[in-house]
């Protein structure tokens, strides 16, 4: 598969202020390795591979465990998270697949009874970034692994 369109050539200005948005949310008030579990997450979801395949390589550079990134597609199941992130991941997954009545209650009270009001506002623009990218990236099929010497992911030796 091929990329589409060059979104960053197409329209720069939209592309950098973008850039900017994520690298304010990078710097929120939730932990690097819940970041890192949240944009895997919901690139599962979406099923895109191109941010799949960053993701994982940039939590595996952050220390995340191989069996914690099997385990995250069946992250309920699995007695490898503790109570905030599985707080963080429901609060991904219900923002990412939004259900028609909105967000039940006690998602909502999950996520409340695990992170502060900030921790929870910051969350919610980080899933935001990452579902835009994951948009962007199925969209015009951008390739997986294609800019891994760019972002210093070839330092994660999984290819």
């Amino acid at each position: 598969m091929s990329q589409r369109v060059d979104y960053q050539k197409q329209s720069p200005e939209l592309f950098k202020k973008f850039v900017e948005f994520n690298l304010l949310a990078e710097k929120s008030a939730v932990e690097e390795s819940i970041r890192d579990l949240v944009a895997i997450r919901a690139s599962q979801i979406n099923g895109c591979a191109f941010c799949l395949d960053m993701h994982i390589k940039q939590a595996t550079i952050h220390g995340e465990t191989p069996l914690r990134l099997h385990h995250l597609a069946a992250w309920r199941e699995s007695p490898l998270y503790p109570p905030r992130e599985r707080a963080a991941l429901a609060w991904t997954e219900v923002l990412t697949q939004i259900p028609a009545q909105g967000v039940p209650d006690d998602v909502y009270d999950r996520v409340r009874g695990q992170l502060s009001e900030k921790e929870i506002s910051d969350l919610t623009f980080v899933i935001m970034a990452i579902n835009a990218w994951n948009r962007i990236n199925v969209g015009f099929r951008s390739v997986p692994g294609s800019h891994d010497k760019a972002f210093g992911l070839d330092k994660a030796k999984l290819a």
